[in-house]
């Protein structure tokens, strides 16, 4: 049986603001307090303050308004509750919409919040007949940056307005010791004990609010109850302690206290809280800010870069002069005094004394006609040779750009010394990039791995691009179909007009060049048309609607192609018959998933639909070449051999007779893009090719696997079994109890046939290194596979290039499970195993600048971990070659690497939390 394919999705647990696309409102619920009445002799005194109501009756009708500040000024226009007359208590439970979002507050956002008396002769602060009865500014994030949520008390400022200042004079919150901290000037007043339980009781009321401590009905009724008394209680308290410190005030001075009296002479302080009330989140939200593209640098910003401007858009560094910002004054060097300096006009255009000198320079060596006899001396040989061996993602220094221009026609002699050379042209200038082209058709043959480099996008002139494909012309089918994904690919970077009616090929070589093989040859036709369907169907913002449209003209005239050929037409309508077949498996898939049935009725329904005759899913006639493998003929699908796994997306195995009389299983699934786990296995493909004109055998197992858009896709199913089924089934030694029990050979040291076990050394060794490599992640015993004939390999490739959901992975999966079964890690096997990896690694060290072109052209192909990170992609494969390092420093390096994987408990521990999580799921 094969594992289940999964995925795991990092799990969030806060929101940035401005991904909150919902408008601010606060809920205005009561105004609580009290103050001591006006004094006789002050509204004799005073007889404006008569008028206002709040001054005659603890119950008038008032008003709130709410208005945004930030930066101490209003962000919005203030909005106020509708009329409410009260009674016994001022309450309003009115919700108010302000006009701005969440999303494009800043982080110093406060709510000015102003509650408005009326009085028909002002007043101060008055606006028109509404005088200010007290005011509160409430901050929109704490102090942690996390949006204000729920219930909040805000003291009420009497007679004031709410300044919504940055330095406010009207806080909000005043608390002590933990939590929030006034933003104004305001001491922090301690209260006895009882007020210090009340806090408490507040929170924990909060809580309750927030749904974080459970409800009980009963018990709640019961609890307000109490808290209501003991508040009322607390109050009274309050004013008792107030007027006691008034009296001995007023017994020590002689005469009544100021700080005792209010600004419109009560005789005591008012003290008001207004209840108001925040949206809640189901996830704390955090402030987080826009992130604007940089401005415009200068007038080239968006001109693509060649290579030979790459070097132009370094950062320059600038030496200054002694004694300006030097960490030592006393210093003769310089190298204390530096300091990186950026020039806007320098982003993207060359130095000037740079551009001048390589003028100067090249002018020299540009038409001499002793630059063709020229030759390099032994130190500046050693040089070239230490330029030629860069990796293709190094870039070349202004020196030795010049070096390489120098002796170009040396180097034709070197085929590694094309693509440095293309590099170190400065393609601006016509005239040197006129030469350049004539250059070129002097060189000697290059190989492959240079010739898709030059397809790259870093590479844009035309005649570049045309002598790449002319080298691809003369490599064979076989050899072009492990290409071709990344040549597809590389179409996005030809320069080519979409909007106008022309036939694109006249306009692209590489696209003239891919129809042409395509259609002399149904193999390469068959992934070539579903290669380009898949870029049709990517509808991301990464692909754009100029891409999709390139890519439909391709399929347009590779079906134009098709139709002039002899026999064109019929594989025209064959690839048709393929687009018809995966659009009903696309349908029954989708009806699978949809249904909330058992797993016996989702495989009911699935043998009901390919008996259906509506759906010609029973016979192929004529036969339907595969489109998995264009190689194998199937003739219709076995519905009693039709499987559904249990898993969220319900992948279904389809198995279709051959027209030989075998059969071909395949694994169809719907709502999953299969287009990174296809890159991953093209490249093992092309890995096992590599390794096999070594003369090195892995038995390696690539399954086919092609997806046929971007959420559907089939992939061949492989008889095996998962290391995590086979430990569960035996217990000693499992795996090779497994092979024993399928190979038995009682006159072996292990009990199990020879061939078997070297195929399952060869194999362990050989996904060893090119997970590592490949930086596979997520491994564990489930998608660990082993076959009946020894065949160890692995599936469920969604983590790459380094990534892991789980902390500490090792950088190679090597179970103790696997050595165990080789006869233990002081075993002859072991040591091959060893010997394997080595000269497997040191095979793949030599074709690196191939696999990191390879990557190279899909950092725009829409891949999830590529897409990541697209500028560190060729960089993380590169790393794992370790290039810098000699052979046999590369190999004690590898042999730590398998040392520590061994020996290491993090992987132990992965695999059984693996386990746990399984067996809680099931």
């Amino acid at each position: 049986m094969a594992t289940e394919f999964g995925r795991l999705m990092d799990s969030f647990s806060f929101a940035a603001s401005k991904e909150v696309d919902h408008p601010v409102s606060i809920r205005i619920v009561s105004l609580e307090g009290d103050e001591p009445a006006l004094k006789t002799s002050t509204l004799l005194e005073r007889p404006d303050l008569r008028y206002i109501g709040s001054n005659t009756s603890p119950h008038s009708d008032l008003y709130v308004t709410v208005q945004v500040w930030a930066g101490s000024k209003p962000l919005t226009v203030p909005v106020q509750t509708a009329y409410r007359a009260f009674r016994a208590e001022r309450k309003w439970n009115q919700w108010l919409e302000l006009p701005i979002y969440y999303s494009v507050l800043p982080a110093d956002a406060t709510l000015a919040i102003t509650v408005w008396d009326v009085s028909p002769v002002g007043g101060k602060d008055a606006i028109g007949h509404a005088t200010p009865f007290g005011g509160t500014t409430l901050p929109m994030f704490d102090d942690e940056n996390h949006i204000q949520k729920g219930r909040q008390k805000c003291i009420i400022h009497r007679n004031k307005k709410a300044d919504g200042l940055g330095n406010t004079t009207t806080p909000a919150l005043i608390t002590a010791g933990k939590g929030r901290k006034t933003r104004g000037k305001a001491d922090v007043m301690v209260v006895d004990k009882d007020a210090e339980e009340m806090d408490r009781l507040e929170k924990l009321l909060k809580k309750h609010e927030m749904g974080e401590i459970p409800r009980v009905d009963w018990l709640d009724q019961l609890v307000f109850r109490n808290v209501e008394q003991r508040e009322k209680a607390t109050q009274m308290a309050k004013r008792r302690q107030e007027r006691v410190k008034r009296l001995h005030m007023e017994h020590a001075n002689g005469t009544p206290s100021a700080q005792a009296s209010s600004s419109d002479g009560r005789d005591g302080l008012a003290s008001f809280l207004l209840t108001v009330e925040l949206p809640r989140f189901d996830h704390p939200v955090v402030f987080a800010d826009h992130e604007y593209d940089p401005p415009p640098v200068s007038s080239l910003q968006n001109q693509p870069l060649s290579a030979s401007q790459i070097n132009a858009a370094q950062k320059p560094q600038v030496q200054y002069g002694p004694g300006i910002n030097a960490n030592d004054d006393g210093g003769e060097g310089l190298n204390n005094r530096l300091i990186k300096l950026y020039d806007p006009e320098a982003g993207l255009r060359d130095n000037p004394c740079e551009a001048k000198h390589r003028r100067l320079f090249r002018s020299s060596h540009r038409h001499g006609i002793l630059d063709k006899d020229l030759k390099p001396n032994a130190k500046v040989r050693d040089e070239l040779a230490q330029i030629m061996s860069y990796s293709p993602t190094h870039v070349l220094s202004p020196e030795e750009t010049d070096l390489v221009w120098k002796f170009r026609y040396h180097l034709t002699r070197d085929k590694r010394a094309l693509t440095k050379f293309v590099k170190s042209v400065n393609w601006a200038d016509q005239s040197e990039a006129k030469q350049a082209i004539q250059v070129l058709g002097r060189w000697t043959s290059i190989d492959v791995d240079d010739a898709l480099e030059l397809l790259g996008p870093s590479f844009d002139n035309s005649g570049v691009r045309s002598y790449a494909v002319e080298r691809l012309r003369k490599a064979d089918d076989n050899e072009l179909l492990l290409y071709l994904l990344q040549l597809v690919q590389a179409l996005k970077y030809e320069h080519v007009s979409v909007n106008s009616g022309q036939d694109i090929t006249e306009d692209s070589s590489l696209a003239r060049f891919l129809v042409q093989r395509a259609a002399a040859n149904f193999m390469l036709g068959n992934y070539l048309y579903w290669y380009l369907m898949v870029e049709c169907d990517d509808h991301s913002p990464i692909q754009g609607a100029d891409t999709r449209e390139l890519y439909r003209k391709v399929a347009y005239e590779f079906m134009l192609e098709l139709e002039k050929r002899p026999g064109g037409a019929a594989e025209r309508k064959m690839l048709l018959r393929q687009a018809e077949m995966i659009a009903i498996l696309s349908k029954i898939a989708s009806e699978v998933k949809a249904s909330s049935e058992s797993i016996p009725k989702k495989v009911e329904r699935v043998r009901a639909a390919i008996s259906d005759p509506k759906n010609e899913l029973l016979t192929f006639d004529p036969p339907l070449a595969m489109p998995l493998d264009p190689a194998v003929q199937v003739t219709g699908v076995v519905p009693d051999q039709v499987i559904v796994f249990k898993s969220s997306l319900n992948p279904i195995k389809f198995t279709f007779k051959t027209a030989t009389g075998g059969t071909y299983p395949v694994i169809f699934k719907l709502g999953d893009d299969l287009r990174q786990d296809q890159l991953v296995i093209q490249i093992i493909t092309l890995m096992d090719q590599l390794l096999q004109k070594e003369n090195l055998d892995l038995k390696l197992s690539p399954y086919k696997i092609l997806a046929t858009s971007t959420s559907a896709g089939g992939s061949q199913f492989i008889q095996s079994q998962s290391l995590s089924s086979i430990v569960n089934k035996w217990k000693a030694n499992p795996a090779l109890a497994y092979l024993r029990h399928h190979n038995p050979d009682d006159r072996q040291p292990l009990g199990v046939r020879n061939d078997t076990i070297d195929t399952y050394v060869r194999s362990c060794a050989g996904y060893c290194v090119i997970t590592y490599i490949l930086g596979v992640g997520d491994r564990h015993l489930d998608n660990l596979l082993l076959a009946p004939d020894g065949h160890f390999f692995h599936a469920d490739f969604g983590f790459i290039l380094g990534r892991d959901p789980k902390p500490f992975a090792p950088a190679m999966k090597l179970s103790k499970e696997m050595v165990d079964c080789m006869g233990g890690d002081k075993s002859e096997n072991y040591k091959q195993f060893r010997e394997y990896c080595f000269l497997a690694y040191t095979a793949l060290r030599k074709s690196s600048n191939l696999i990191l072109n390879l990557f190279s052209l899909m950092v725009d192909a829409n891949i999830p971990d590529i897409r990541l990170e697209p500028d560190k992609a060729v960089l993380k494969v590169r790393d794992r070659f370790h290039l810098e390092l000699t052979e046999d420093e590369a190999i004690m390096q590898f042999g730590s690497l398998i040392d520590t994987s061994l020996t290491s408990y993090a992987p132990v521990l992965i695999d059984r939390f693996h386990e746990w999580t399984q067996a809680l799921r099931s």
